[in-house]
């Protein structure tokens, strides 16, 4: 459940962050007077750059994360073949520490060693299990997909509006939407879903009101 929590969580804020940079994109690029094909041009162009840039900074960071717990395991391997009992010890004293009596610590620590010493290691003294097994491809397409998801919205709608309202109606959709998603994060994260609303969309307008200002002040179009 926890598992399946933090994926609806991760989705929601890649969604968020395709719809505030693309919205973004466009309106500002609407606001430097630019025509119909150059903002869909430009979202688009944003949507794919955004989605692969979200893929590889996704890809290389768990890659990292994994790299890491794959050395932490290496190193628990060999300290569990040269040094089995003080091992059990260190277990032992890690649920000690949780709040279990010396006797039923040794048990706990005693019984899960004998059945894979080193998973229990893994688990209950570096926090890495399966529940949380790092998947860097898998990472990298949810956040690329998701980013993509959340950047559709401002392409579909730039593209049926007219083209001098097109910052504006990309923007209030963009509000909208952002509302609706920082209502599932919250919910997802168990915070109230009013507060995270209000939270998403009063960045996200900061973000749409500070690209909007560039394009009007640097735009060659009248």
């Amino acid at each position: 459940m926890v598992h399946r929590i933090g994926w609806l969580r991760a989705a929601v804020l890649g969604a968020n962050d395709g719809l505030v940079s693309t919205s973004s994109l466009v309106v500002g690029v609407a606001s430097a007077g630019s025509d119909h094909q150059a903002i869909l041009i430009a979202g688009l162009a944003g949507l794919v750059a955004g989605a692969m840039s979200m893929a590889a900074g996704e890809y290389v960071s768990v890659s990292s994360q994994s790299d890491a717990e794959q050395a932490d395991l290496a190193r628990e391997r060999t300290e569990l073949g040269s040094d089995p009992a003080g091992e059990l010890d260190e277990l032992t004293g890690i649920y000690q520490a949780r709040g279990l009596d010396y006797a039923l610590a040794r048990q706990v620590a005693e019984q899960l060693t004998a059945k894979d010493a080193l998973a229990a290691h893994a688990r209950d003294e570096l926090g890495i299990s399966e529940t949380i097994e790092t998947r860097p491809v898998q990472a990298a397409l949810v956040s690329a997909l998701t980013f993509a998801a959340g950047a559709v919205l401002p392409i579909l709608v730039a593209l049926f509006a007219p083209t001098g309202q097109v910052g504006w109606i990309v923007a209030g959709s963009t509000l909208v939407g952002l509302a609706v998603l920082g209502s599932l994060g919250a919910s997802a994260g168990g915070a109230g879903l009013v507060r995270g609303a209000i939270r998403v969309t009063f960045w996200g307008a900061i973000a749409m009101a500070a690209t909007a200002s560039i394009g009007a002040i640097f735009g060659v179009a009248a």
